[in-house]
């Protein structure tokens, strides 16, 4: 059920052995598009050993050198988080977040992100995210090993195509017919609206505080296709030339 259409992508990843017990993990749950963004030491043996015969994932593996590169064709993407953002992000649990992921693959490829072991997802990669997914754990020790986190979720993934009827994310209505825009489109969205509130002086680039974060996330839920990012994309670019006609 779509299990080929569910990218898992490891950003920054620090240790090759985590990218080789990442691989084993994906590889038991019948998981195998890895795409790894600016890994340290990969290839590397060490990542091959911990791989444990899933080496066919590894040797497959895409390497981008940068998140918007591993992502640019999505539509849904999810981000992994342990902890709390400074402004709110829309969240989920791992069997919302599986439901939710093998519910919009049916339309178009998704994406699940893994930040650096240390820090996690960076803020401009959140920014990226739909829905952040936390996985529970004992508050006096909530620290997951990076290929225990995937081993997680891809369990959930698993075990989601082959459920009966299940939870879905609320914002998602079950049996979807609308594709999400691809994230390339998303982000020339906003990158646009962000050039022409900077023309109209209504964001100051040199103080943007969270503005453009907030707004982001506010599109997020809306959910977008590219029909409608077009249209705003659309009203943009008339809000451009009647500028453009003011004496």
């Amino acid at each position: 059920m779509f299990l080929d259409r569910i990218r898992i992508v490891l950003v920054d990843t620090t240790h090759p052995g985590n990218i080789g017990g990442a691989a084993r993990a994906m590889k038991n749950m019948g998981l195998s598009q890895l795409c790894l963004v600016s890994p340290q030491g990969f290839p590397s043996a060490e990542a091959t050993v911990r791989a444990s015969g899933a080496n066919a994932v590894l040797e497959e593996a895409v390497v981008c050198q940068s998140l918007d590169e591993a992502i640019a064709g999505y539509g849904l993407v999810i981000g992994t988080s342990a902890r709390r953002r400074s402004i709110e992000w829309p969240a989920l649990n791992p069997r919302e977040c599986a439901h939710t992921l093998l519910e919009h693959a049916a339309h178009s490829p998704v994406a699940l992100l893994f930040g650096q072991e240390r820090a996690g997802l960076t803020n401009d990669a959140v920014d990226q995210c739909r829905y952040l997914v936390t996985i529970p754990t004992q508050d006096e020790f909530a620290s997951l090993n990076l290929a225990a986190a995937v081993q997680i979720m891809a369990y959930e993934i698993l075990l989601a195509s082959t459920d009966a009827p299940a939870p879905v994310a609320e914002s998602f209505p079950t049996g979807a017919s609308t594709a999400l825009a691809p994230q390339q489109n998303r982000q020339g969205f906003y990158a646009h609206l962000e050039r022409v509130l900077v023309e109209l002086d209504f964001l100051d680039p040199e103080h943007p505080r969270k503005l453009m974060r907030k707004l982001t996330r506010m599109f997020n839920r809306a959910d977008l296709s590219t029909e409608e990012v077009n249209i705003l994309r659309g009203i943009l670019t008339q809000v451009q030339k009647q500028q453009t006609r003011q004496p």
